[in-house]
């Protein structure tokens, strides 16, 4: 069967995929267009296999309304030239609104949950075999609340958000872009595990032991410093970031409210990439 241009540009519609890899499927089958799809799909999803083990540390993350209040989402790629490609964010906003509209309680779920061009892993598949770079849905995770709002930092590479028992969006947003910027690791200090304060507590007494001090004045030393220690981790105990007078405490009691969950994502925090020599490696390419 003639390989006709209409064919070509059919193929390439239906797939995405560029004129001379169409060209190639359809002559192969002979012209059967459902059969070079078939033969383009099996094929991509090798090639989306081969690429799984490689380093997928950019991307976005993104927040997106809930029923219940936002969930936070992050895909990985490769590079940030893709992370700011068009292809890659629609996938993103199609995960994210997968996310919104069903309760899904773990990544397994999340794959299988369906968006626009089969389920969230058949997309994924098909877009690492068409753009050739591996991408990981990553991690995504619900912050519910009578009262939620998020806040984006860097488009797309730092997210936060934040639930209240009372107040506004807008005073949820302003927490939500207080995380976003400070870090914080838990809500109060009563939130934090008795091990870790005993464990600082005692590492402060070590240190004070051979000032010769009296023990009192020692004891106010160490209670002092490790109250300060733990308000640096905790959300409460920071002073908000736009009003540096009073901390986050202050700003949402004063609203009749109480943080009852946040959560902060960065693009790959702590996902190790392996340091590359740019320079060596074209030398060694030259030599091959």
């Amino acid at each position: 069967m003639a390989i006709t241009a209409a064919l070509v540009k059919e193929l390439r519609e239906r797939t995405g995929s560029g004129m001379m890899e169409c060209k190639k499927a359809l002559v192969e089958t002979d012209g059967n267009i459902e059969l070079a799809i078939e033969n383009m799909r099996k094929a991509g999803m090798a090639k989306a296999d081969k690429k799984a083990s490689r380093v997928a540390a950019e991307g976005l993350v993104v927040a997106g309304k809930t029923d219940t209040g936002v969930v936070l989402l992050e895909v990985n790629c490769e590079t940030d030239f893709v992370a700011k490609g068009d292809e890659f964010a629609a996938f993103v906003e199609s995960v994210a609104g997968a996310l919104a509209a069903n309760r899904l309680a773990n990544l397994e779920e999340l794959a299988a949950a369906e968006i626009k061009g089969g389920t969230v892993e058949v997309v994924r598949r098909g877009l690492i075999a068409k753009i050739g770079e591996n991408m990981t849905v990553r991690r995504f995770e619900y912050v519910d609340g009578p009262v939620a709002a998020s806040y984006s930092h860097g488009a797309g590479q730092l997210v936060a958000a934040a639930a209240l028992t009372a107040g506004d969006e807008a005073l949820a947003r302003d927490v939500a872009m207080h995380i976003t910027a400070s870090a914080p690791l838990y809500i109060s200090q009563a939130d934090i595990d008795p091990e870790f304060i005993a464990k600082e507590k005692e590492i402060l007494v070590e240190q004070a032991a051979d000032s010769g001090k009296p023990a009192e004045i020692i004891e106010k030393m160490i209670t002092g410093r490790l109250n300060k220690q733990l308000n640096e981790v905790t959300l409460y105990g920071q002073p908000f970031i736009k009003d540096t007078d009073q901390k986050v405490e202050q700003l949402v009691k004063a609203a009749g409210a109480d943080v009852i969950a946040f959560a902060r994502y960065a693009v790959g925090e702590g996902i190790e990439v392996e340091e590359t020599d740019y320079l060596a490696e074209v030398a060694l390419a030259a030599q091959v």
